[in-house]
């Protein structure tokens, strides 16, 4: 099940794995699977090419919690 949320960052930016601090406009995208294993990923507003954001394997105890997780990245994302 994925999550997605358009965020508006400031100018700390959002680091990825693949090209380092990205800003401005952006989507994340978290996926939940079935097993509780979680991804994170995020672009520029409107492109195709994904990233995802730096760390090991994440996993939720309960996949009910997949939403709650979201809602929290994004904010923490977003904030000045």
């Amino acid at each position: 099940m994925d999550k997605i949320s358009t965020i508006l960052t400031a100018t700390h930016g959002v680091m990825t794995s693949e090209v380092g601090v990205i800003s401005g406009e952006l989507e994340l995208v978290t996926t939940c699977s079935e097993d509780g294993a979680l991804t994170l990923s995020i672009t520029y507003l409107g492109a195709e090419e994904w990233y995802s954001l730096p760390g090991d394997e994440y996993r939720l105890h309960d996949v009910r919690d997949h939403e709650v997780v979201h809602r929290m990245l994004a904010s923490v994302l977003e904030r000045p």
